[in-house]
């Protein structure tokens, strides 16, 4: 049976006389296996597409031209292409709408994974701390031990031997991120003949002579005119600290082992002396006459009532003034 779609019996209506052989038209139909099941076309849509088609052709000199063309698109003939009176067409159960262009799903973000640094980069040992929390810069933080030791270090330990003062050497402090510096460190183990220091006091020669010196001067013969008893040794809070001054950014005497701290004193009798904000009198006595006699030997002189952090200890050093002064408090 010739298959003829209402297209090209539209077409035939209007070229009748131009109707090619039944024998040309019906080959397309051997193409089509009968067992294919063609889809109802619907007439309306195909027969826009098919004078849209004649519109578009209408420049081709024979029918036969015609007619190969719509040969060459077998699929018009299954599934036309839609048309703008189709889609404004009202929709019925048994023709559901079939969009022009199939509504494409969003894509999903591609994630992108972090590629590798070709390096890693590798942390620092030690963080550098900001600018508010470093040290104020000191000339002393730069001092380093010479090959040969001066000469000055040399006379400094031979008074030290004089005292009757036991020491030993100690290899040099120094701590370049922080600004500790001591380049000929001694370790105290007496303050003099007859006068101990523990436990064990790292300091410059040069305040270790003048610690052995006051204890030697003034303590001894100030023990023995308030208290009746010889000073037999002293216990120290601190000496060498590599540490900055308390709520400040400059570093403390004790950072150059140039400042020594005293708790408490011992006499020969058993008695021990504390350093305290309310000692008893007879203590109390004694204690502020070595106060007193300590500003001048030394350059500060701190102690109970001075600031809270020295409320327990006197804190003797050395530290430069302009003119010599001194600061006692």
């Amino acid at each position: 049976m010739l298959l003829v779609t209402p297209a090209v019996a539209k077409h035939h209506h209007r070229n009748k006389r131009h109707l090619p052989p039944a024998s040309q038209s019906a080959a397309p139909a051997s193409e089509t296996p009968p067992a294919t099941p063609v889809p109802r076309s619907r007439p309306q849509d195909m027969e826009n597409g098919t004078e849209k088609s004649g519109q578009d052709k209408s420049r081709l000199d024979s029918s036969d031209d015609l007619l190969n063309q719509e040969k060459s698109h077998p699929k018009w003939d299954a599934r036309p292409p839609r048309s703008k009176s189709a889609q404004t067409a009202p929709r019925t159960e048994s023709e559901p709408l079939t969009p022009d262009v199939v509504p494409t799903p969003p894509r999903k973000p591609t994630e992108f994974e972090p590629e590798p640094p070709e390096t890693a980069p590798q942390p620092s040992e030690k963080p550098e701390p900001p600018d508010e929390e470093k040290m104020f810069p000191d000339p002393r933080s730069a001092d380093m031990p010479a090959d040969t030791m001066p000469a000055e270090e040399t006379a400094c330990r031979e008074r030290l031997k004089e005292l009757g003062v036991e020491f030993e050497e100690h290899k040099a402090e120094h701590d370049a991120e922080i600004g500790c510096s001591i380049p000929y460190p001694v370790i105290l183990k007496t303050l003099g003949k007859s006068i101990g220091i523990g436990p064990g006091t790292e300091l410059n020669c040069q305040m270790a002579e003048a610690a052995a010196r006051f204890m030697a001067d003034v303590v001894q013969p100030t023990a023995k005119a308030e208290l009746g008893a010889d000073l037999k040794s002293v216990n120290q809070g601190s000496a060498f600290v590599c540490r900055p001054r308390n709520g400040t950014r400059k570093l403390s005497e004790h950072a150059f082992g140039n400042a020594l701290d005293i708790a408490s004193f011992i006499l020969s009798d058993g008695r021990k002396i504390e350093v305290g904000p309310a000692p008893p009198d007879q203590d109390a006595k004694f204690l502020d006459a070595v106060r007193k006699a300590a500003c001048g030997p030394f350059k500060t002189v701190l102690g109970p009532g001075s600031d809270p952090d020295h409320a327990l200890h006197f804190h003797f050093d050395l530290e430069p003034r302009r003119h010599g002064g001194t600061f006692c408090q």
